[in-house]
């Protein structure tokens, strides 16, 4: 669908749409006749968060500047049938509207220098229901990749479980980077899910599913499966 057919049918303030759907093929899942398969495993680097103890927050805004996101995570334990996973602790860190991270910079990976600043980081420990809440801002992109959120999950000991992505689909990060250009003033991604070395080869369990509109924010859900 073309971008300005896309914004015809939902209307700039009304943009509310499941990701899942948003991106056909890119919803269907290759693991179908496995309900309960391990979420992918990712690289953590190259910015991850260096004290994440330190930051036990729900909101994780700081001074960014964009469209609100509300994030809701859950983990689900393999070893009990996908049962929720209480008590695990869940990291995220993601770039902010303009493609930088905090906590790095003044190298070639990063040019802007945000070592001494802290934003769009946080970790929750989940409930009983195996749930996690931040409250965020829709990322930006930078070269090379596909607008993501590294998630890191650890069990309430503190072992690492897991690392992983969630994946956002082309046409509503098309939407938002064009039409919500206050904020987001590079224009549409360079990089699509389908070329992006990290999701190319399991998007359909990296896809986070959305709603809400650009006008009064988005809620990203997305469900994580560990070997907890």
């Amino acid at each position: 669908m073309q971008r300005k057919e896309f914004l015809k049918t939902l209307g700039f303030a009304s943009l509310a749409i499941p990701l899942s759907a948003a991106c056909g093929n890119e919803a269907e899942n290759p693991d179908s006749n496995d309900a309960c398969a391990t979420s992918p495993a990712e690289t953590a680097g190259p910015f991850p968060t260096k004290s994440p103890e330190s930051f036990v927050i729900q909101d994780i805004r700081s001074d960014r500047q964009g469209i609100d996101m509300t994030l809701e995570i859950t983990v689900q334990n393999k070893n009990t049938g996908c049962g929720p996973l209480e008590g695990a602790m869940v990291d995220i860190w993601h770039c902010d509207k303009d493609g930088y991270y905090s906590e790095y910079g003044g190298t070639g990976l990063q040019s802007l220098n945000l070592t001494n600043v802290h934003f769009l980081r946080g970790r929750q420990s989940t409930n009983a229901n195996g749930k996690v809440s931040f409250l965020s801002i829709f990322p930006g992109w930078y070269n090379g990749r596909a607008p993501h959120i590294h998630v890191h999950v650890f069990d309430a000991s503190g072992k690492s479980l897991l690392v992983t992505q969630i994946a956002f689909p082309t046409d509503v990060c098309d939407a938002v980077y064009t039409t919500a250009t206050q904020f987001y003033t590079k224009g549409k991604q360079d990089t699509s899910n389908a070329r992006d070395g990290i999701f190319a080869d399991s998007l359909a369990r990296q896809l986070g599913v959305a709603t809400g509109n650009i006008n009064e924010g988005f809620t990203l859900a997305h469900t994580i499966v560990v070997n907890g």
